[in-house]
């Protein structure tokens, strides 16, 4: 189904004001990488302001060691690559395969990678907040991620989201 076309950027009357999109990344598997990152592209490139806070395993998609490198399980995922029973799920190999073949569904669809959806973000204006509590809880240093990242307190973000127009869990 395809959606009309979007609305303005800005309210009738205030030019000055885009509209603003929050999004929460709590996963940091690469079938969870994408959603966050498809919506804060396509609302910054209409003109919105985006801003992704990462939170829990969402840290990964910012984490340098580990953004090139996000998989999908086959297991306990029954809407994943493979649609195996959950016994061989647990096969060796099977998060690879299923990694694999979601890389070549994207790849086959013109999808960048994660690095490069991420760089494009960041080119398009996305803010990446990166949650301070959590990266305290799971040992993550400013120093290990991406470049450009915000380190926020859930205070600040929810400050940031509270002027939103659109707020996501994703």
């Amino acid at each position: 189904m395809t959606l009309p076309a979007q609305q303005p950027a800005t309210e009738a009357g205030d030019e000055t004001k885009p509209k603003r999109i929050a999004l929460v990344a709590s996963k940091g598997t690469l079938d969870q990488a994408y959603p966050p990152l498809i919506l804060a592209t396509t609302a910054a490139s209409l003109g919105w302001e985006a801003g992704i806070y990462f939170t829990f395993y969402g840290l990964d998609i910012l984490h340098q060691d580990r953004f090139e490198r996000l998989r999908v399980a086959s297991l306990a995922n029954p809407a994943g690559p493979i649609k195996v029973p959950n016994l061989l799920g647990a096969v060796p190999g099977a998060t690879a395969a299923a990694t694999k073949v979601m890389k070549n569904w994207m790849k086959g669809s013109n999808m960048p990678d994660v690095p490069e959806f991420v760089q494009m973000a960041q080119g398009l204006g996305v803010r990446f907040f990166a949650c301070a509590t959590t990266m305290g809880v799971m040992g993550v240093d400013e120093t290990d991620l991406i470049d450009g990242c915000d380190i926020a307190g859930a205070a600040a973000f929810l400050d940031f989201a509270a002027d939103a127009d659109v707020q996501l869990f994703v």
